[in-house]
């Protein structure tokens, strides 16, 4: 990959070279598609004013509001006021409400276990679902037997189980649409005591044993998505021959790989001093790691949309953005814990170690993991608006892993990636667009994939009506060879080792000297009065009013004001005026926030680089 001279500008467009250049990560404004207004995932296009032309706007200058528009930009003002906080306590209600339901997965699909890794001999907080029924038809009616099963696997990245499926338009209902069986991995919000990370990837292979017995002949495909990419990667390459093609969505397997002033996230082990801090957070969890500090890392990646953006979307466009919002909060809100083990095992092994990609990540005692054992076609799928799984990230660790072009063919491989230019992280796995068009581009191509010849291919799809519910033949796929050599990317990789370095020192002194004490001190008790006291959870569950009783006072008024509520238009002069207002408040903050990640990059640089 050859890093571009200018990260900080959004490019318009790409240019397809021989060499598969276009693979090189662009340094893009992120727009998602179809998508609720979240932290991550956000439509610019809600806060900027509808386009015009000139001679409108020269009227609009010319003429001052008049004193009508300005009484009833108040009373609009007033009336979205009180919706907005309302919308804070529904949401504040959705999220205790959840938390006293047990926190069950997210999922828009009827469904039924089929094992439950809790009562296996070693306890893991896994489970395999079936899914059984989508828009009122069920299994007979929508299953081909002669198509492959899909397992989606989705990722303990702090949040709970549903992100690949609890929409319609999402990996699971697209893949149930095309006629294929699908099985959804979950996890269950605490983890069993003492539960490692080989545990968990022993338990996800007698998962794959069980779905290849219900469907011989036909080997599942397996989809990995974020921080579950790794896992199938490392369970693809343990079930050598009885898995199918793998699956790989915005998974980050080169976590030292990135791209200087877009991805500061990679650094912030090194500036922490390695994993010690992850231990000492999961000693005062009484053994659990909180997954909403992992939650609250994805935030600080952008808070100009988590603290600013994010609510003024919601204020500005409170009648159409409710729901969207209040369906996508109860998702992001329900925390899931990981256990000591688990946690120390991520973090030393792949955010600090970066030992997936060299081949040197031990699984459990004589078991180390190499991903030049995997022999079934691997589908990559990348976005250059994903500012937390990059494409250095998704695509980095194959010149890690073959030395060239002719290496990986040599090893018998087929490795197919995708990319798409604008969707956000999560809009890889949600967004309506991307599900009807890219993952069932993917689930009709899967016998092509499997027929190409060894080596590296970019697939293009070629959709000329622009239809996102269209089937083949109205669109078309092209797999374009590339060169393993183009996706090689530059960074400081002795500045990482040393990291390494030090948080090999760091865990010594931490395990020797603190982590008896934090772990003697810690209690059930002290660990759940942590639970509710950070500000993940704080900040959203203080708007109930169980916690605050004049928002019941807020609700008595919503009721009505949503019952008579007229909105002013769009383009009224003042509403206009509101949004440019609030897009330079979002201009400003991301500002302070470049030059907070400038100030953490060159911090880096002095403590673990030597000077060039």
């Amino acid at each position: 990959m050859k890093t571009p001279t200018s990260p900080q500008k959004p490019r318009t467009s790409q240019r397809t070279t021989a060499g598969g250049k276009e693979a090189a990560v662009q340094g893009t404004h992120r727009q998602a598609e179809d998508l609720p207004p979240t932290v991550l995932d956000h439509s610019e296009e809600l806060l900027k004013p509808a386009p015009q032309d000139a001679s409108s706007g020269m009227k609009r200058a010319a003429k001052a509001p008049s004193a009508q528009d300005y009484f009833d930009y108040q009373r609009d003002f007033f009336e979205r006021t009180i919706l907005f906080w309302d919308t804070l306590r529904q949401r504040a209600n959705n999220m205790l409400e959840h938390e006293r339901a047990g926190l069950p997965p997210l999922l828009d699909f009827k469904y039924e276990t089929l094992l439950d890794a809790r009562s296996f001999e070693r306890s893991v907080n896994y489970a395999l679902l079936r899914i059984t029924e989508i828009d009122g038809h069920c299994w007979d009616d929508c299953v081909d037997s002669d198509k492959p099963p899909v397992i989606i696997v989705d990722p303990r990245a702090g949040h709970g189980p549903g992100i690949g499926g609890f929409k319609r338009d999402s990996e699971v209902g697209m893949a149930m649409r095309e006629g294929h069986p699908v099985y959804f991995v979950i996890f269950f919000p605490e983890p069993a005591l003492g539960q490692t990370l080989a545990d968990v990837l022993h338990v996800l292979r007698r998962f794959v044993e069980e779905v290849a017995v219900r469907h011989p002949g036909n080997a599942p495909v397996l989809y990995g998505n974020c921080q579950a990419g790794w896992a199938v990667a490392l369970l693809s390459a343990d079930c050598a021959g009885l898995v199918g093609p793998v699956v790989l969505n915005g998974s980050p397997l080169s976590y030292w790989a990135g791209e200087s002033g877009v991805n500061p996230m990679r650094l912030s082990g090194g500036l922490l001093g390695g994993s010690w801090l992850a231990h000492l957070t999961a000693d005062l969890g009484n053994g659990r790691f909180d997954g909403a500090w992992l939650a609250q890392n994805f935030e600080n990646l952008k808070p100009e949309k988590a603290v600013w953006e994010k609510y003024a979307q919601l204020f500005t466009n409170v009648d159409s953005e409710q729901a969207r919002f209040l369906e996508f909060e109860r998702w992001w809100n329900g925390f899931y814990f990981l256990s000591r083990e688990e946690i120390l095992a991520i973090v030393e092994n792949l955010f600090i170690g970066n030992q997936l990609e060299q081949g040197v990540f031990q699984i459990c005692q004589g078991c180390t993991a190499d991903l030049r054992r995997i022999k079934n076609p691997i589908v990559i799928f990348a976005s250059y608006g994903d500012n937390i799984t990059p494409p250095h990230q998704a695509l980095g660790w194959i010149p890690a892993v073959y030395s060239d072009t002719e290496d990986l063919k040599r090893a018998g491989q087929r490795i197919v990636y995708l990319t798409n230019r604008h969707v956000g992280h999560l809009g890889i796995f949600v967004s309506a667009g991307v599900a009807r068009l890219e993952h069932r581009a993917i689930l009709e191509s899967l016998a092509e994939i499997e027929a190409l010849a060894p080596g590296l291919y970019e697939m293009k799809i070629d959709n000329p009506s622009g239809n996102p519910d269209c089937h083949k033949p109205t669109y078309s796929i092209r797999f374009e060879s590339r060169q393993v050599e183009d996706l090689k990317t530059d960074y400081p990789e002795e500045a990482f080792e040393r990291v390494k370095q030090v948080s090999t020192f760091n865990e010594v002194l931490y395990r020797a000297f603190v982590s008896p004490w934090a772990q003697a001190l810690s209690t059930p008790w002290t660990a759940e009065v942590l639970k509710w006291l950070h500000p993940m959870r704080s900040s959203r569950y203080l708007f109930s009013e169980a916690f605050s009783p004049w928002m019941k006072g807020v609700s008595l008024l919503a009721e009505p004001l949503a019952r008579s509520r007229q909105p002013l238009a769009p383009h009224h002069p003042l509403i206009e005026r509101e949004r440019e207002a609030a897009g330079q408040v979002t201009h400003a903050l991301g500002r302070l926030r470049e030059g907070r990640d400038a100030a953490i990059e060159q911090a880096f640089r002095l403590m673990f680089q030597r000077p060039g």
